[in-house]
């Protein structure tokens, strides 16, 4: 499922590719900037997003609010009643968000909030913040005493993979627009508690283990970004 992305991204620039070259050899005159062309910025990162990515409820909102702007700009209705609408499609799909979360919540969020209270007392942990930045912390033969992440229209990197690890940990990682990636290595457990408006959580690791040693426990929330655990860089 991860090779989808990339892949339709792909075929989705050859194409705008194709249309451009043609039109400006004359082989045929398609016109990309019709009304409202804009809101395929919208539309079409938020269909990928419904086909590839776990989180659904917050692809299909955006994928609402870009076909209620798509029909505004083509006049099937104002923009006055597409603002109210998309007011509408906002608060249902935050509030189908927070009933998924409160009804199916995961079985380890018991006691990830206990450890985190307990263990992440920031007295020794590192911080990482990258606002309209990136920032990208590797560890090397060092021990690793928990971190607090943020991004804010911005990217954070934590590499673990070679990290001393002398007792379990807890990271707490908040996104807000902006990305955090936790690369762990294969020997050392992960256990999440999550709550994201627009975003979500994945695990992308393919050797997972419960019966590692010690046990990093993260606490990921935020808004319209993400928190993906790895155990490989991309």
């Amino acid at each position: 499922m991860k090779q989808i992305k990339p892949i339709v991204w792909g075929v989705a620039i050859i194409a705008l590719g194709v249309i451009f070259g043609g039109n400006a050899l004359g082989l045929f005159n398609f016109d990309v900037f019709f009304d409202g062309w804009w809101t395929l910025f919208i539309i079409i990162p938020s269909f990928i997003s419904l086909v590839t990515e776990k989180d659904k409820l917050a692809s299909l909102g955006f994928l609402a609010i870009g076909v209620i702007l798509l029909l505004a700009a083509q006049k099937v209705f104002s923009f006055g009643i597409a603002w109210k609408v998309i007011l509408a499609v906002v608060l249902i799909t935050v509030g189908l968000s927070i009933i998924v979360k409160a009804m199916f919540h995961g079985k380890n969020d018991k006691e990830v909030e206990e450890k985190v209270k307990n263990l992440g007392d920031g007295k020794n942990m590192d911080s990482q913040t990258a606002i309209f930045s990136g920032s990208d912390r590797v560890y090397k033969d060092e021990v690793f005493s928990g971190s607090n992440l943020m991004a804010v229209f911005g990217g954070v990197d934590l590499d673990l993979r070679d990290a001393k690890f002398e007792k379990d940990t807890v990271i707490k990682a908040f996104a807000l627009f902006g990305g955090i990636d936790i690369i762990v290595p294969n020997d050392v457990k992960v256990k999440l508690r999550s709550g994201f408006v627009f975003g979500g959580f994945s695990d992308d690791r393919k050797n997972v283990t419960e019966k590692g040693k010690y046990t990093i426990y993260v606490e990921a929330s935020g808004g319209f970004g993400g928190v993906s655990i790895k155990d490989k860089k991309d």
